[in-house]
């Protein structure tokens, strides 16, 4: 990789980087502050494995940008952040605990500035330690450990699917339509089984065969070759995995009405997002339709506890994007430059 930490440092234009050594593990702890305009910077903890510790620096400082304007475009008041640890490999037992535990004594010498959640390589059980050693993971109130983000990040991206089929064919019906989910994870899971509720033909797609196969399974879908994701043929692809995975390459493969998923940072770069107009497919901006889970982790830091009350707060997401893609149309733009604009009003009013 051809940038530096410092070079990714000085090109920023968030708040800043906090960055420790975990010797017990290899493993690098980066902290992003982006952006405070709304409150706090809040966002979630990647774990996994990458090129270079500059690699892992890049992708926290994108992350946690684009938690910036997903906050603005819910318009809560929290800011942009995120971290990322970046592991040489597996980790597990105590030495995961461990590395976690060096993780809560960061985030303890910050002092509350950054507030931490759940998000691609952490678990619920990860999540529940931290707690243990520091009073800042989000959700967590009362003393208590958080509950799994996955179910309401999952809900607000079913809402934002129904939205996104009413906006192209005028129905929100689901019936017959086919929806590839590509990761069958902690979102993944839970919103293969709400499409199949709604009467969508669900098609899974996951590295882990074995996982696609039980998800699938498990809601009477099918699966896809993760080879053969972007060359099949659906009405709505679902990406809830890895980012990146819209870009100049995949692009011209696919072979869907809509892109609407939980994956964070879906485009490669910002060009992406006329590429993928100029093909006549409808996108739902990530930050937007992924925001079940921080809406509501937000709520519950307010006191709003109670399970159903707090996912039909988060399918309100639905009418967030619906604005957004009406508003696409009127103005001839992207759907992403339609929820910039709207995030951007928030950041404009505080």
């Amino acid at each position: 990789m051809s940038q530096s930490l410092e070079s990714l440092v000085k090109g920023w234009d968030g708040l800043g980087v906090v960055s420790s050594y975990h010797a017990g593990t290899g493993s690098w702890i980066f902290v992003a502050l982006h952006d405070d305009t709304l409150g706090r910077p809040t966002g979630g903890c990647r774990l996994k494995q990458y090129e270079s510790p500059a690699a892992a620096l890049l992708d926290a400082m994108r992350l946690a940008e684009g938690m910036t304007w997903k906050w603005a475009a819910m318009d809560f008041h929290y800011g942009g952040g995120k971290s990322v640890l970046a592991v040489p490999g597996p980790v597990e037992g105590e030495a995961r605990r461990s590395l976690f535990a060096r993780f809560g004594e960061v985030l303890n010498g910050l002092n509350g500035a950054y507030g931490v959640g759940e998000d691609l390589g952490t678990t619920p059980e990860d999540m529940a330690f931290l707690a243990t050693v520091t009073p800042h993971v989000a959700g967590s109130g009362r003393g208590g450990p958080p509950p799994d983000p996955g179910p309401f990040t999952a809900a607000g991206v079913h809402e934002g699917i129904l939205a996104a089929v009413e906006h192209v064919d005028g129905t929100r019906d689901l019936s017959g339509r086919a929806v590839l989910v590509q990761g069958a994870g902690d979102v993944g899971r839970p919103l293969a089984h709400l499409l199949a509720g709604a009467g969508a033909r669900v098609l899974v797609s996951d590295l882990d065969i074995r996982r696609a196969k039980s998800v699938a399974d498990a809601c009477g879908g099918e699966t896809v070759d993760p080879a053969a994701a972007y060359d099949t043929p659906c009405d709505v692809y679902a990406p809830c995995a890895i980012g990146a995975t819209v870009n100049e390459r995949t692009i011209p493969r696919l072979r869907c009405r809509i892109i609407a998923g939980s994956a964070n940072n879906q485009l490669e770069v910002e060009e992406d997002a006329e590429r993928v107009r100029a093909r006549g497919i409808l996108y739902a901006p990530d930050y937007v339709i992924n925001g079940g889970g921080a809406m509501a982790f937000g709520l519950m830091e307010n006191g709003i506890r109670d399970s159903g009350d707090l996912v039909r707060r988060v399918r309100s997401i639905g009418g967030t994007l619906a604005e957004i893609f009406r508003d696409a149309d009127a103005r001839g733009t992207s759907s992403v430059d339609s929820a910039r604009a709207l995030a951007l009003k928030a950041l404009g009013r505080a």
